[in-house]
C-alpha cells in the first residue's frame, strides 16, 4: 500500500513538473509573438511616415519681387504703364506630381491711377486720382509643361481665386491722403440712393497668367511670371457710375465729400475748370469690373532633402511617384 501512495505521489510530481514547463513554453511563445507583432508594427509605422517623409521635399517656400498695375476707369489703356508701382510677397509651393503644382501666396501691391495724365479731354477735365494699397491671399494652380527637374526649367500656366483688400485715397488740395469710401462720393449710403450702398473693402479676385522657371541647384528655383486679377468689384478706384445731387451729398457728407466727388474745378491749363455736374451726370462706368496685375520674379527654396523627382541627370536621389 506504502509503495502505491509513493508511486502516486512520483506521478503528481511528474505531472506538475510537465505543466510548469508548457506553462513557460507558452510565455515564451506569448513574448515572442508579441516582439513579433512590435516588429511588424514598427515597420508598418514606418512605412506609413515614409511618404510624410518625402514630402517635405516637395514644399517650396519663397518670396516674389515685382510690380503691380491697375485697369479701372482712370487709364484709358487695359495697363498704363505710367502707373506701374512696387509689388512684394511671400508664398509657398506644393508639388503635386511632375506637372501640377499648388501654391498659396500673400501678396502686396499699390493700384493708383489718374485722368491728368489722359490724352481725352473729358477725362482730363473730370481731373480725378486714386491711390489704394492691395492686400491678396491666394491659392493657385500651376500646371508645367515640362517634367522641371528632368529639363531644369520650364514654362507654365496658372489660375486660381484670390481675396484681396483695398482702401482708395485721393490728396485734396493741400496735399493730404483722404479716404474715399467713408464720403460716399457716388451717393453711397443716402436714402435718396437706395440702390448704392457702402462697397466692401474686401473683394474676389481671379489669378491667371504665365510664366517660365528654372533649377539653379538642388534647393534653389527662379522664375518670372505675369499675372492678370480680374475682380469682384468697381470701387478699386472708388468711381463707378454716375454723379450724385451737390446739395444732397453736401447735406449728409460734407463739403469735403463735394471736393473729392468732382475735382473738374482743379484743374489748369489747356482744360478750362467746370462746374459740379447735374445729378445723373456719368462720372464712371460700371459695365466692367476693375482690375489689377502682379508681374515679376520668384524665387523658391527646396524644403527638406533632395528633390522629392529626382533629375535623371543629377545627384537627387529620385523618389517614385505615379
Amino acid at each position: 500500500m506504502w509503495k502505491v501512495l509513493e508511486g502516486w505521489h512520483q506521478i503528481k510530481i511528474v505531472i506538475r513538473t510537465l505543466n510548469v514547463l508548457q506553462a513557460k513554453k507558452r510565455t515564451n511563445l506569448l513574448n515572442f509573438n508579441t516582439l513579433k507583432l512590435t516588429k511588424s508594427t514598427g515597420i508598418l509605422l514606418l512605412f506609413m511616415a515614409l511618404p510624410f517623409f518625402s514630402f517635405a521635399q516637395d514644399w517650396h517656400v519663397g518670396a516674389f519681387l515685382g510690380i503691380s498695375n491697375y485697369s479701372g476707369d482712370l487709364v484709358q489703356q487695359k495697363v498704363d504703364m505710367k502707373y506701374t508701382r512696387p509689388a512684394l510677397g511671400l508664398l509657398v509651393r506644393k508639388d503635386i506630381n511632375r506637372y501640377l503644382t499648388v501654391r498659396a501666396a500673400l501678396t502686396w501691391g499699390i493700384a493708383t491711377g489718374a485722368d491728368s495724365t489722359n490724352s481725352e479731354k473729358a477725362l482730363i477735365a473730370r481731373n480725378l486720382s486714386f491711390r489704394s494699397n492691395i492686400l491678396e491671399g491666394s491659392l493657385i494652380g500651376e500646371f508645367n509643361f515640362f517634367d522641371l527637374d528632368e529639363k531644369g526649367f520650364t514654362p507654365y500656366v496658372f489660375a486660381g481665386v484670390g481675396l484681396f483688400g483695398f482702401d482708395p485715397k485721393a490728396k485734396d488740395q493741400s496735399g493730404n491722403w483722404v479716404r474715399l469710401r467713408p464720403l460716399g462720393t457716388e451717393g453711397q449710403g443716402l436714402p435718396q440712393y437706395p440702390s448704392r450702398q457702402p462697397y466692401d473693402l474686401w473683394a474676389i479676385s481671379i489669378p491667371f497668367g504665365a510664366g517660365v522657371k528654372a533649377i539653379l541647384n538642388d534647393k534653389w528655383t527662379l522664375g518670372f511670371e505675369i499675372g492678370l486679377r480680374p475682380t469682384t468689384t468697381d470701387y478699386l478706384d472708388d468711381v463707378s457710375t454716375t454723379y450724385v445731387d451737390q446739395n444732397t451729398l453736401l447735406a449728409y457728407r460734407g463739403q469735403k465729400a463735394v471736393d473729392m466727388a468732382y475735382r473738374g474745378d482743379e484743374v489748369t491749363g489747356k482744360v478750362a475748370p467746370g462746374t459740379y455736374p447735374a445729378d445723373g451726370s456719368k462720372r464712371g462706368s460700371d459695365k466692367y469690373k476693375d482690375w489689377y496685375a502682379f508681374s515679376g520674379f520668384t524665387i523658391t527654396y527646396r524644403l527638406g532633402g533632395n528633390s522629392g523627382w529626382g533629375r535623371q541627370k543629377a545627384t537627387r536621389c529620385p523618389i517614385l511617384r505615379p
